[in-house]
């Protein structure tokens, strides 16, 4: 008795036409991604809300926070990811007549499109969630804030300038913090505050305050030092997220890839 061989071109053109992505158990996989980090970055923000304390000596320090928000975002992606993707692997059809290394290139790029999926699931809905649970926590931190404050970051900086004064001012006078908060805006986008400006700013500083010209311009260039200080722990600390960001996704998708690959093989096995 032979075992016939014979190709059946139907068979294999209705195989050629299927596409190679099992979208449903990319996307089943994608929302399971998603769900897991949401609850994990709740997690998260309880417990670093939990370690920080306003009051002085006492909660985790800005770097020890810095760093354990680094590491839970790599735990993030890791745990998220790699649940995803396995089960993406698992769900997605068994294909049949196809070479070993085909199948886990497929069971790889599934995994990798799992992270992606859920990635741009993150960003629409995951970026709302976080940012209420921030804003609600910062609301709550912040009632206590003036809306000048709340609106412009130098605010407490130029009230800095006018701190104090043992003559006052006149109380028709018009508030000049408005345009010394211009000026200080200026500055910090410049090299250096113009020799102008200080003057100007000096006098009316000592006009308000009661100060010598000399202390107002020292004032001056001790406030200007504070604020650009400010900028720049605010930019090294947009720096540190960002490339935290970046490094805790580059891991994910590693781990989604891998993950699809053994949630696959499982599959088949």
């Amino acid at each position: 008795m032979s075992i016939s061989t014979t190709r059946d071109p139907v068979a294999e053109a209705a195989a050629g036409s299927l596409s190679a992505v099992s979208w449903a158990a990319v996307f089943a996989g994608a929302f399971v991604t998603a769900a897991v980090a949401l609850m994990l970055l709740a997690l998260g923000a309880g417990v670093g809300f939990a370690s920080v304390s306003p009051w002085p000596s006492s909660g985790a320090s800005a770097g020890a926070f810095t760093i354990a928000m680094a590491v839970w975002l790599i735990v993030v992606q890791w745990l998220s990811a790699a649940l995803g993707a396995y089960v993406t692997g698992r769900l997605r059809t068994k294909w049949v007549g196809l070479h070993t290394d085909e199948v886990t290139f497929r069971d790889t790029a599934h995994g990798l499109l799992t992270w992606a999926v859920a990635t741009v699931i993150g960003a629409l809905l995951l970026g709302s969630a976080a940012t209420s649970l921030l804003g609600t926590a910062t609301s709550a931190t912040a009632t206590v804030a003036a809306s000048q404050t709340a609106a412009d970051p130098n605010a407490y900086f130029v009230d800095e300038l006018f701190r104090g004064g043992p003559a006052g001012a006149p109380a028709n006078a018009a508030d000049p913090r408005p345009e010394a908060s211009r000026i200080l805006v200026a500055t910090l986008k410049a090299s250096a505050i113009a020799p102008a400006d200080k003057a100007y700013l000096a006098q009316s500083i000592a006009a308000r305050t009661g100060l010598s010209q000399q202390d107002a311009e020292k004032r001056i260039d001790e406030v200007t030092t504070q604020a650009r200080q400010a900028a720049d722990t605010a930019r090294k600390n947009a720096a540190k997220v960002s490339m935290f960001t970046f490094f805790s996704m580059l891991i994910g998708a590693f781990i989604a890839a891998a993950a699809g690959a053994l949630g696959g093989r499982a599959r088949d096995a």
